[in-house]
């Protein structure tokens, strides 16, 4: 048996409660990456800050194009990592990008070109004017 079948998988509204801690109390990196995302300040591309996508709470999600970005600090386990994120290609056909604390707070311009080049490359999962809004209690659901 898998160490994801021994993992509890937490309710939604725990879920939501957690996401909703994290998006008040962000890590530096977050942050400072959020400065740019915000407001479709990236190329016109909305985001959300820790969305529930299934069972993990992405620090960043591009509804529109599916890209799914995360900040990882040192603690990260790589091949778990790997394991869900690929899991969320096969299953959801979601992109997930990852940088470092590193990346982000020494080199900005290249997460962002990274992330330009990705998000030009990636098709729309939707039209423009159709991208859904979720209600503020559930923010980032998916």
């Amino acid at each position: 048996m898998g160490w994801w079948a021994k993992v509890m998988i937490p309710d939604r509204q725990t879920m939501l409660a957690r996401a909703a801690a994290m998006r008040r109390a962000p890590t530096e990196p977050e942050l400072k990456l959020w400065r740019h995302l915000s407001r479709s300040q990236l190329d016109g591309h909305k985001f959300r800050r820790q969305a529930i996508i299934g069972s993990r709470i992405a620090d960043f999600f591009c509804p529109a194009k599916g890209l799914i970005i995360e900040i990882d600090g040192d603690t990260h386990d790589m091949q778990q990592d790997t394991f869900k994120d690929e899991r969320l290609r096969s299953q959801n056909r979601f992109v997930t990008m990852r940088f470092s604390n590193r990346d982000v707070m020494e080199n900005m311009e290249g997460v962002l070109e990274a992330l330009r080049m990705t998000l030009s490359e990636t098709p729309d999962r939707w039209g423009k004017n159709t991208t859904p809004n979720p209600s503020s209690e559930e923010e980032g659901l998916i």
